[in-house]
């Protein structure tokens, strides 16, 4: 925390909350579009959407007006006791915004509990069919896949893995095709099946028939910083998921909703998962809803087998599901995915200009509005900046004093590297874009002087 808003906190009562750390943030007062404000009256432009969840902005009328109908009729029915209009509406909307085939949707709270679900699923399927020996879910290092123990299982972030490795089954990783850092000579097309291939020989190192599924991000969230894999990384993927009959799980948790200029961002490379994780911008932070969507195939066996074992007390929330309908409606009338398109090239380039300018930036990548920077040593070796100057947190802080909220993680494993995650609303315009910049801009100034540089 920032020294003023450090001083601010020390003025309130103590806290009976708990979350990561003893650290105290600013009092939220109110939020519109893509500002927010805190009690002391400071403005600050939410340049990363929350945790790159907000992706409408902030208190959106039409959205507030579907919650608050919804309130007056039922704000909960248990999902054994009653079916509810909001749950099937939405249902059937996100399996018409599917890949062909991808048409049930199984509601949850959140981005854990939708990977949860898939994991789950995929291993009740392949006991329904006679293959309980695929237990294996193959995933990358690094990746974030959630926080439940399953989920921690396929992740590769070593600070929030390791102290729990003993409470759970760890699950085999492949490296993550962090092409940008390799001096190996490869085209871009040859990089993106060397690391496809990487799959096919864990398969087979696992054996084939003990291997359940292969999790990734399509584009990378919070632990890779917005990586894109070359194109050729994709369809090679699908490939040798089919040839041992392993099932594709993307998690658009982060890169699903539209925030990378497409609904889910494998459709930029025609590949269809098996089964997709979805939530954040899926409801953009107004309630808590998430999903896993799977084909007809794969979840009829499951039921004729005596059913799904697996379910959350929200599942299907009626409030939840006339609040996404109420954010899809958003998202699809004013074209958001259009707009994330084009004010994510904006954005884009201009971060292409910082990095011009500013020796420490090594990388700029991402699609659409999810885009982040490293920040490293030296641009041409990409050696990462020393672990000790927390130069990501840093930058966060400083742009945060200026009015600018971003997000930052470590890049390399969770031990090393620094990234920055820029991702606005998906509602932000030119002139704010402009203003976004303009902050990051005065903040890496102040960086610049503090690393020496």
């Amino acid at each position: 925390m920032t020294s003023s808003h450090a001083n601010a906190a020390a003025t309130r009562p103590p806290s009976n909350l708990f979350y990561q750390s003893r650290q105290r943030q600013p009092l939220l007062d109110r939020a519109e579009g893509v500002y927010m404000w805190d009690r002391d009256g400071n403005r600050y432009l939410d340049g990363c959407s929350g945790a790159m969840v907000s992706n409408i902005g902030h208190s959106n009328p039409r959205v507030l007006a579907a919650m608050q109908r919804q309130m007056e009729k039922a704000t909960f029915g248990y999902r054994l006791h009653f079916e509810n209009e909001p749950a099937e509406t939405l249902a059937a909307r996100v399996a018409g915004l599917m890949p062909e085939g991808m048409d049930r949707v199984f509601f949850v709270s959140g981005g854990s509990e939708a990977v949860e679900s898939c994991i789950k699923l995929a291993r009740q399927y392949a006991l329904a069919v006679g293959e309980g020996s695929r237990y294996k879910v193959i995933s990358r290092f690094p990746s974030y896949h959630g926080s439940t123990l399953g989920a921690l299982a396929v992740t590769g972030y070593a600070p929030m893995t390791a102290p729990f490795a003993p409470m759970m089954h760890e699950m085999p990783k492949i490296a993550a095709p962090t092409c940008y850092l390799d001096r190996d000579g490869l085209s871009a097309e040859e990089s993106g099946r060397r690391y496809a291939d990487l799959l096919e020989a864990e398969i087979r190192r696992q054996g084939p028939e003990t291997v359940l599924a292969f999790i990734m991000e399509p584009v990378g969230g919070a632990s890779t910083g917005a990586l894109v894999a070359p194109d050729t990384y994709y369809p090679r993927i699908r490939e040798i998921c089919d040839r041992y009959g392993i099932l594709l799980i993307h998690d658009e948790v982060m890169s699903g909703a539209g925030r990378t200029g497409r609904f889910l961002a494998g459709e930029h490379w025609g590949v269809a998962p098996d089964l997709v994780a979805m939530s954040k911008g899926f409801a953009a932070g107004y309630a808590a809803l998430g999903a896993a969507i799977a084909p007809g195939r794969i979840v009829e066996p499951v039921l004729d087998a005596g059913g799904f074992i697996h379910g959350f007390t929200y599942a299907g929330n009626p409030l939840a599901c006339a609040t996404g309908n109420a954010v899809l409606d958003e998202v699809l009338e004013r074209d958001l995915m259009t707009n994330a398109t084009r004010m994510g090239a904006l954005l884009h380039e201009r971060l292409r200009l910082l990095m011009g300018r500013f020796d420490f930036i090594g990388d700029v990548r991402g699609k659409g509005l999810l885009l982040a920077l490293e920040l490293v040593a030296d641009q041409e070796t990409m050696e990462p900046l020393p672990a000790a100057a927390m130069a990501s947190r840093r930058l966060c802080e400083i742009a945060f004093e200026r009015g600018l909220i971003l997000y930052w993680r470590r890049t390399r494993g969770g031990d090393l590297g620094d990234h920055i995650m820029v991702c606005p609303p998906l509602i932000v315009t030119t002139g704010q874009i402009d203003e976004l910049v303009g902050m990051l801009d005065d903040s890496l100034e102040v960086l610049r002087g503090e690393l020496g540089r």
